[in-house]
């Protein structure tokens, strides 16, 4: 062996014990660590957030509760952020900044709001809030899409990052978004000027509650993975009359009934069946009494797509459907249906999962849970706000994963009966929570690591 190769040799061993470079197998070690600290504090937040749910752009308590947890962890916090409404109302979102060196920025976001469903499960932290709804009547407040598991998760991701600085650099932006179930919370954040107050992310990461995967595993979907949704309203008109006398009028139930048929044709006959489409009416309004023909009839769809095109054309179609049947009824020019969105809908963009990203992470997810406990699952025709931040063009690459939450005792006795388990949004959603967030917490720092790793 040559000098030159000598002196190189001692000069890596002697680098290797003034400044160790920590292994895989030690990294992982530490977040486990960390996790088995912090797990039953994490459950105790859980079943806090759990049975203290607070309905879209109302998460006054939630979102200070998660400010605080953020601050304590080491993180500037900023409150009441973003904005909503015609009047540019203040949401409470949060955004909680970690500056640790020159590197990537990486956004992780998680939603705070529940749904007006009254609980079911008779869990002892069950939700038992109630809040009065716009008639006057009480309605109950529960989590039922697992914001409280998305909220518990989010804090102890910060947690193990803030504690584990050596292991990244970079900036670190975590988000608590408002009114996801709105689907306006992400808009609120974005004209709040989120990416013009903090940099821009390079990538953009969320995790959402499933309610059929074992509860410890993740699951993921490659491109894309849930709906462009949109709400459409049409407006038909006729002319009214005595129901004894429909030759005297232009009845528009007729008419309505005829175009909620021609709009199931858009996804049969206008699409490529290889271009998932969805056009419910999920409302219908119109008339007072048995004997009376009624002068309008409302319709209420909503419709989901996933390529741009797509949405374009079916859009197009429904209102091109709607006038044209109309018209071959003998529905005059001037009282042709109106096709309209509702007052202040936003439109929610699909979830696209970058490909390159979705590959790399999910090498991660394996690696640190196990080839069993990742699952590749379809995509599904639900929305998310989350697509939002990834901007126009796949601008910001961004990711969307499943967290399993159900406990696998309950799914076996629940198949032996030949049941399913409560969906999202059921009254009797029960999240199996520690192996749930013990899952959750090591494959959203492991997938941050990955990214910001030094």
């Amino acid at each position: 062996m040559n000098s030159r190769v000598v002196f190189w040799v001692a000069t890596v061993f002697l680098l290797s014990v003034v400044f160790p470079v920590q292994s895989k197998a030690e990294e992982e070690l530490e977040i486990g660590d960390s996790i088995e600290r912090h797990i039953e504090e994490w459950l105790e937040m859980y079943r806090h957030f759990h049975a203290h749910p607070e309905l879209s752009f109302h998460e006054k308590e939630s979102s200070a509760y998660l400010a605080r947890q953020m601050r304590d962890a080491g993180f500037e916090v900023i409150e009441n952020f973003g904005e909503y409404g015609s009047e540019g109302y203040t949401s409470y979102g949060v955004v909680a900044v970690l500056r640790n060196g020159d590197g990537p920025t990486v956004l992780v976001r998680t939603d705070m709001d529940a749904l007006p469903v009254t609980e079911e499960t008779g869990l002892p932290y069950a939700s038992r809030v109630r809040v009065e709804d716009d008639g006057g009547g009480e309605i109950g407040v529960m989590h039922a899409c697992g914001h409280d598991i998305h909220m518990t998760n989010f804090i102890g991701v910060g947690r193990i990052l803030s504690e584990h600085r050596e292991l990244w650099k970079g900036t670190l932006i975590m988000i608590g978004q408002p009114a996801e179930e709105m689907g306006s919370g992400a808009e609120a954040m974005l004209r709040g000027g989120l990416y013009e107050q903090f940099p821009r992310p390079d990538y953009a990461l969320t995790l959402h509650l499933h309610d059929s995967l074992p509860a410890g595993s993740v699951g993921y979907t490659p491109e894309y993975a849930m709906a462009n949704v949109d709400s459409v309203d049409i407006l038909v008109k006729g002319v009214g009359g005595h129901g004894a006398l429909p030759h005297k009028t232009k009845d528009p139930i007729v008419v309505a009934a005829r175009i909620i048929l021609g709009l199931q044709t858009i996804s049969s006959r206008l699409i490529s069946p290889l271009d998932p489409v969805v056009v419910t009416v999920g409302s219908i309004h119109g008339g007072t009494k048995h004997n009376i023909i009624p002068d309008r009839v409302k319709l209420e769809l909503t419709v989901r797509t996933y390529k741009p095109e797509v949405r374009s054309r079916v859009l197009e179609a429904i209102e091109t459907i709607s006038r044209n049947t109309a018209a071959a009824q003998g529905i005059p020019d001037g009282l042709l249906p109106v096709v309209s969105t509702p007052e202040n809908d936003i439109y929610t963009p699909a979830v696209y999962n970058d490909p390159e990203l979705t590959e790399r992470l999910s090498r991660v997810f394996r690696n640190e849970l196990g080839e069993e406990k990742v699952t590749v699952l379809d995509p599904v025709m639900p929305g998310e706000d989350f697509s939002r931040y990834r901007m126009e063009d796949n601008q910001v690459p961004s990711f969307l994963f499943w967290l399993g939450s159900l406990n696998p005792e309950k799914a076996r006795r629940m198949k032996e009966a030949g049941e399913t388990p409560p969906p999202l949004h059921s009254p009797m959603l029960e999240p199996d929570p520690e192996p749930t967030l013990r899952a959750g917490v090591r494959a959203m720092s492991s997938a941050v690591l990955e990214l910001m790793r030094k």
